[in-house]
């Protein structure tokens, strides 16, 4: 881990370098002819500096392509995709007007249509792209430098939160030294997965948080034979899994929000499946053919055999459903799982109290959980587009006005809106929250830029939390207004975890290589079968290891040579 740290500050320091070049070509037009002094020398005329929110004089259209949710029904009667609360904004502050050249439904939609623009060289003017697809366009020459354009309309706000992932977001979209994309940047909170445990239920059994996995273990049977619910019926589940076509866990591609998978089990194991870590030599190392995956592979088997875990893991079509039934003990997933299951699980019973843990602890009694790239979609401006600046405008206003908008109509109608949050957002706002509570803060206190909800939630805390304002279970909330008990639960119980100490695993890149490109689908469906198989008891424990074989036939080594090359880089 030393090594990573090494190679992650040998990283910072040359994009400090490539953002300090970017940074003394501060001038979003090219000077102005020279001028003669009364002394008859020339002298330079430096323009005007670049406004982040300037109102442009006449109309500017941006082309994009929109992803769309089929089943969003958020805009009110009359408004449009191209016609809503956020394009009537953005045409009032920056006279941007909006047209959608192609929608697609979010996700493998989406991405067929970006595939097919990149192929046929017919792109919007900006577009959101994933990893791959931005690696692709680069290659291509399709895409507009924006290192100047960063550099001069970027805001305060956006510079810092980009600042505060560490060199991370801009490694991701430097090539040769320029910027062709905008990264997003969301908070790490979303790439820790903590236990979240009924509380109500450890209270009822008389048992005690668990803090390892045999613990955990022990647990998940009492919740299984014990009757929790007090139905009399033995009815319920110790650990909820992954629904069908979920993850088992995260991987360097996916690296955050992984709901219902089982990734701080093997974290516990001091394994972590599906990341590039560096081995004893120091060389990049797949992590799903360590040894550790072997053991936290056979304690999962071992545990699902003994019923300890949801018989229909991968086969369930919700996994959320035994959780909002009150079936279920145990899950794991982000700080945000206060938005989704549980506010209908507390409607259907107002005292599940579900609480969320650092845990369980390895064997050296310390929290490792994998962590995320910041970074995972781009926004990305056509090559030659005559206004590349309008993509960071776009940025810079939502950033500012997000509060202030009505979000019951979703923001994914804003155009091209990709999330930014400061890393330490839900940390940050928790302790401020905290302030708020304890009466040394007040909410015009914390009108910090990047923080756009922190001054909402600190006037809806107070109405929200109940008093002792030290204790967390649900029976000091006020439920009423579910949407800001939803918000406010995530930060305080969710966000809870995130205060604690941790070791944090980075994988060494969270981009595809040449050869992934053609190989690594297959790679992925061999693994996520070979560890079903495993788990779910339909092949022994020992073919774990003819899987980490055939992983380095079907060119698992040629992509770990190409990983190392590419962090040698």
């Amino acid at each position: 881990m030393k090594a990573v740290k090494k190679i992650g500050f040998i990283c910072i320091a040359i994009l400090m370098v490539v953002v300090t070049a970017c940074g003394s070509n501060n001038n979003s037009k090219s000077p102005s002819p020279a001028a003669d002094s009364k002394d008859g020398n020339k002298v330079t005329e430096q323009p005007a500096a670049a406004d982040p929110f300037g109102k442009y004089k006449d109309p500017v259209t941006i082309r994009i392509g929109q992803g769309i949710d089929p089943t969003d029904k958020s805009l009110p009667q009359g408004d449009t995709p191209e016609n809503n609360q956020y394009t009537r904004h953005i045409k009032e502050q920056l006279n941007v007007d909006t047209k959608i050249v192609w929608q697609a439904s979010k996700g493998k939609d989406y991405d067929q249509k970006v595939n097919l623009a990149i192929a046929s060289d017919d792109l919007p003017d900006l577009v959101i792209v994933n990893d791959a697809q931005l690696r692709q366009m680069v290659k291509a020459g399709q895409l507009a430098d924006l290192s100047e354009v960063f550099d001069q309309y970027a805001s305060p706000a956006i510079k810092g939160i980009i600042e505060k992932t560490e060199g991370r977001a801009l490694e991701a979209v430097n090539f040769d030294g320029k910027m062709m994309a905008l990264p997003n940047v969301t908070a790490r909170g979303d790439a820790v997965h903590t236990m979240w445990i009924r509380q109500d239920w450890l209270d009822k059994l008389k048992l005690e948080v668990p803090k390892t996995v045999d613990e955990l273990a022990a647990v998940a049977k009492a919740f299984v034979e014990q009757d929790p619910d007090g139905n009399n019926q033995k009815d319920t589940i110790g650990i909820s899994g992954p629904q069908a076509g979920g993850k088992i866990h995260a991987n360097f591609i996916t690296s955050s929000n992984n709901t219902f998978g089982l990734d701080p089990i093997f974290s516990a194991y001091l394994a972590y499946p599906g990341f590039w870590l560096e081995g004893k030599d120091g060389k990049p190392v797949y992590g799903s053919i360590q040894p550790e995956v072997k053991d936290a592979l056979a304690k999962l088997r071992e545990m699902y055999a003994a019923g300890l875990i949801d018989r229909e893991m991968s086969i369930r079509k919700d996994a959320a459903e035994p959780v909002v039934a009150g079936k279920s003990g145990i899950f794991f997933g982000p700080f945000w799982m206060g938005y989704w299951p549980l506010p209908d699980a507390i409607k259907n019973d107002p005292t599940a109290n579900w609480q969320a843990y650092a845990l369980p602890l390895d064997k050296n009694g310390e929290y490792s959980p994998h962590m995320a790239t910041p970074s995972s979609q781009f926004l990305a401006v056509r090559k030659g587009y005559e206004h590349p600046e309008v993509a960071l405008k776009l940025l810079n206003l939502l950033v500012r006005d997000e509060a202030t908008f009505d979000v019951s109509v979703t923001l994914d109608h804003y155009p091209v809106r990709i999330v930014y949050a400061p890393v330490d957002e839900i940390e940050f706002t928790l302790q401020s929250l905290q302030e708020v509570l304890a009466g040394t803060k007040k909410p015009e206190d914390l009108n910090i830029p990047g923080y756009k909800l922190l001054v909402d939630d600190a006037n809806k805390v107070t109405k929200t939390k109940l008093e002792p304002y030290d204790k967390n279970d649900i029976q000091y909330w006020n439920t009423d207004d579910m949407g800001a008990w939803s918000r406010l639960y995530s930060i305080f119980v969710g966000g809870k975890p995130l205060m604690e100490k941790r070791n944090e695993v980075y994988s060494l890149t969270y981009s595809q290589t040449k050869t992934m490109e053609s190989r690594w689908a297959n790679l992925e469906k061999l693994e996520t079968e070979t560890f079903l198989k495993i788990i779910m008891g339909a092949a022994p424990l020992e073919s774990f290891d003819m899987f980490v074989e055939d992983w380095k036939k079907q060119d698992g080594d040629k992509v770990t040579e190409e990983v190392a090359e590419a962090v040698k880089k």
